[in-house]
């Protein structure tokens, strides 16, 4: 019987996903004898994060291959292992005084926080569809029992199910484009996809374009690009606040940057036949986006259609495919990260024991009783608009670079304009915080942890603003 090698890994390179799926374990085990008090797991846990963030810079000569071509790991990925290593501890930080307010006491609530690290450091590196397919149900799992992890809540448990139903609906197209794919070309990597269609040796081309379609799809429906958007605000809304500022930023990155692999090296060549599509999904997101925030009161689910709108300037990074492109999407999710902890941070502070305080007009009175909290509320939203000199601005200007670079000026235009629109619900925060009076007695949970979070995020969007060239020359 012919004997055949297994294939070459690199534990170096494995690294931060090795170390996390430990700690996740010991978390789980310390569980056992944590009893109430969980200061021991959240200790533990980001203790597992420090240390996989060290390690992801251990390999020295980048790219690392492993599993014979079904992961790598390269710039883009370990930028991206720390976006997703930095989201989860500020996760576990805002949850510190969050969870015993709202009676959350579920020891696996850590654990699974690190485990869907786990699976977004795969999708980061994934150069295969199995791998790929691998990372996104490791995340998905894991979000579904975090939306519904307030059990006695029946909103979270509600956006637990939607969040399951539409996830497994949409991890069906996702696995059938994947499977045409497959026919067409006789591959599952991604290099190899590619230099099957620049032969032109395609078994069909029909299945290559309907495969191409179901992955626009089922990607679609994992970062919440229009018209698969539907579950987000109804699982942002439902889910506990730390948990939803969570899931916009670390498992969206990590959807978006298997996107952008797959459509970037596999099918690039094909790009005349897949831009169009993707172009009107970009204008519908960012349009339906903007234009469904205006109307909400609810704070989460304006942040949930806002979040919908940042996926329509994101995909114009994917449209435009080149270096600069992904580039401009690690660097946006950077800026992002901070941007949305920062405002979810205010959130959980407004909140009290037994009401999160959602309404929009909660806000109002806001800069006359907590002037230094309505002032970084305020750096958060005029950043989420793209006003200079914050991060959010430079996020902006850096996409719509990579799209003018490859001749999208009218889809940078609508882009640009959409900026324009998404003002007037950010602005609409800020008016309502300095000039309406509060209709209630504001009673802020002054958490320190929390305040921390706040602080962190408000230096990183200014800092990244100001000084955006160490974090742009560390995503080239």
């Amino acid at each position: 019987m012919e004997h055949i090698p297994a294939p070459a890994i690199d534990f170096i390179s494995l690294a931060p996903a090795l170390i996390l799926s430990v700690f996740g374990m010991l978390v789980l085990l310390m569980d056992l004898f944590a009893g109430k008090n969980k200061n021991l797991l959240v200790f533990a846990s980001l203790v597992g994060l420090v240390l996989a963030g060290v390690s992801a810079f251990a390999p020295k000569a980048l790219p690392v291959v492993s599993f014979g071509g079904s992961y790598v790991v390269d710039h883009l990925s370990v930028f991206f292992t720390l976006i997703f290593v930095f989201s989860s501890a500020l996760t576990i930080l805002l949850s510190i005084e969050y969870n015993p307010r709202n009676g959350i006491r579920a020891g696996e609530y850590y654990a699974l926080i690190l485990f869907c690290t786990v699976g977004m450091i795969l999708l980061a590196s994934a150069t295969d569809l199995i791998m790929i397919f691998l990372g996104i149900e490791v995340v998905s799992i894991c979000l579904y029992v975090l939306a519904g992890i307030k059990r006695g809540d029946v909103k979270s448990n509600e956006a637990a199910l939607k969040y399951f139903l539409l996830g497994a609906f949409a991890t069906g197209f996702l696995v059938y484009g994947m499977t045409l794919l497959y026919g067409a070309t006789g591959t599952t990597k991604l290099a190899g996809i590619a230099e099957v269609i620049h032969s032109g040796q395609t078994n069909s081309d029909t299945l290559l374009l309907l495969g191409t379609v179901l992955l626009i799809i089922g990607f679609g429906f994992k970062v919440a690009s229009v018209p698969f958007h539907m579950w987000a605000p109804d699982v942002y809304e439902g889910a506990p606040s730390p948990v939803t500022a969570f899931m916009a930023v670390g498992p969206k990155a990590a959807a978006l940057v298997a996107f952008y692999r797959v459509f970037a090296t596999a099918i690039p060549e094909i790009g005349t036949t897949w831009d169009t599509l993707l172009m009107v999904v970009a204008v519908a997101t960012m349009v339906i986006g903007n234009f469904g925030a205006i109307v909400q009161t609810n704070i989460k689910r304006l942040l949930a259609y806002s979040s919908i709108s940042h996926v329509g300037y994101l995909l114009i990074a994917i449209i435009a495919r080149n270096s600069l492109g992904g580039s401009a999407i690690a660097y946006y999710m950077m800026a992002y990260a901070f941007m949305i902890f920062g405002t979810f941070g205010i959130v959980i502070l407004l909140g009290e024991k037994n009401s999160e305080n959602l309404e929009i007009k909660n806000y109002a009175g806001l800069g006359v009783k907590q002037p230094a909290i309505a002032l970084c509320m305020t750096v958060f939203m005029l950043s989420l608009g793209g006003m200079p000199p914050f991060a959010g601005f430079i996020a902006k200007f850096y996409i719509f670079g990579a799209a003018i670079k490859e001749g999208y000026v009218v889809l940078v235009v609508i882009a640009v304009l959409n900026s324009v629109v998404s003002l007037y619900y950010y602005l609409k925060i800020v008016v309502l915080m300095y000039m309406k009076d509060s209709e209630r007695e504001l009673e802020l949970s002054m958490g320190p942890i929390t305040l921390a979070v706040v602080a962190i995020a408000v230096f990183g969007t200014i800092e990244m603003g100001l000084f955006p060239d160490p974090i742009l020359q560390l995503t080239q």
